[in-house]
């Protein structure tokens, strides 16, 4: 039984005593210290929810597990591609997502979702695509993670991986261009209570905040790409409309608040 981190939801390759992406600042570990627990553990007592997520169907775990985050499948060809992922993977939710036609690659936004990856790659035979400047951050090696670079992977079927940077060396989103348009963003890119706006950081628990360039850097990886939906990491997470003005709007408020001008 491979451990799991019960904060961060991180399932490890083998024994481990501590947690790199916790012990990371982008991250944390609670007050009573590094705690472990088992996929097994976790089907005793949750189970995931799969349900519309607007245009798309998202899954995620009920009770909320670790950081809480849900995952989109979204259509790719005959089968899907998820995004972002969980650490639960059962049979009522594998029989679920093969109903929907089953996966054909796996891609992850950054570190803190790698959750139980290489688990749901092998059930569903299928790739983890992640960037390679986040490869140390992989706790469970496997051939099913294959690593690309650069900044920008062409899926195929309008679907496209971009590499903004920001939160994590690596961080991704995925732009579907059907439709209006839709931006993955993980937490890459916030989606916030205020509809009319996104935010950015690079730590989130610990209210660190991202500098100037980055941010410069974030917006000019999207600034190609026309979309209107952004889909952010949780459940009700979603702008409908005019997705690609409000990251530019978004861009430029952030960077006039660090130069102190507050809106």
């Amino acid at each position: 039984m491979l451990p799991v981190c019960l904060t961060c939801g991180t399932q490890f390759g083998g024994p481990a005593s501590e947690c790199p992406i916790c012990e990371d600042p982008r991250q944390f570990l609670p007050a009573e210290g590094q705690q472990w627990t088992t996929l097994e553990a976790l089907r005793a007592g949750h189970r995931n929810a799969v349900r519309d997520e607007g245009e798309l169907v998202g899954i995620g775990t009920e009770p909320p597990f670790a950081i809480g985050q849900r995952a989109l499948l979204v259509p790719f060809g005959a089968r899907n591609l998820l995004w972002d992922c969980v650490t639960l993977l059962d049979d009522k939710t594998a029989a679920a997502v093969a109903a929907r036609g089953g996966l054909a690659a796996i891609a992850i936004s950054h570190p803190h979702y790698y959750s139980a990856m290489v688990e749901w790659a092998h059930r569903f035979d299928c790739p983890v695509l992640l960037h390679e400047a986040d490869r140390e951050w992989v706790m469970r090696p496997d051939p099913a993670v294959e690593h690309w670079s650069g900044q920008t992977c062409e899926l195929g079927e309008g679907l496209t991986l971009i590499r903004c940077g920001g939160h994590f060396a690596g961080g991704t989103v995925l732009h579907r261009a059907q439709g209006d348009g839709a931006l993955l963003s993980g937490d890459i890119v916030q989606v916030v209570p205020d509809r009319s706006h996104v935010s950015f950081m690079y730590s989130y628990p610990n209210l660190i905040p991202l500098p100037e360039g980055s941010i410069r850097a974030i917006a000019a990886a999207l600034a190609p790409f026309a979309y209107e939906a952004i889909y952010g990491a949780w459940w009700g997470t979603v702008i409908r409309r005019d997705g690609h003005a409000i990251v530019e709007r978004s861009a430029e408020r952030y960077i006039r608040a660090l130069h102190a001008e507050l809106p």
